[in-house]
């Protein structure tokens, strides 16, 4: 059994009570826009990390992929940032993670969890910030949202 911290669209921020979230984790996935080195070098201190670059990532993330499959305890996995990108013929897939939107998603399509956890960066939209816990084993998964508390409208 494997616990997954999902995160996506930080934008330079990670908030306290995300960080205790990514370190209580086995493993990490942000779907994109990270903004600055300094959140990626944090969130691949905290453990095995899966990063995929967003919209936002500018030259220092050249070199982070714009998606990424992978299978975690028997579960297939694809992260992208943006829903748009993700193929229309994905391959033998269980679970869709991505970002961008700022919005938290959950909804199987065609047998397969599409995932947006949400934002846990800077508020914006008026927007509640988010992420989400998952447990993955022997092929099977279980996922919970995070809200994440945050202190002003401005946040």
């Amino acid at each position: 059994m494997k616990r997954i911290a999902i995160i996506s669209d930080t934008h330079g921020i990670l908030r306290e009570q995300v960080i205790a979230e990514l370190d209580a984790a086995d493993c990490i996935f942000h779907a994109g826009d990270i903004n600055t080195p300094s959140v990626a070098d944090t969130v691949q201190m905290l453990g095995e990390t899966y990063m995929v670059r967003g919209n936002n990532d500018m030259d220092w993330a050249k070199d982070l992929p714009a998606s990424i499959s992978t299978t975690i305890e028997g579960v297939r996995f694809f992260i992208v940032h943006n829903r748009t990108d993700v193929p229309k013929r994905l391959p033998q897939v269980d679970v869709v993670i991505y970002g961008h939107s700022h919005k938290y998603f959950s909804e199987v399509i065609d047998g397969v969890l599409y995932l947006n956890p949400g934002s846990c960066g800077k508020r914006r939209f008026n927007l509640e910030i988010s992420m989400c816990r998952m447990t993955v084993d022997a092929g099977h998964f279980q996922y919970e949202k995070v809200i994440i508390p945050h202190n002003s409208p401005l946040e």
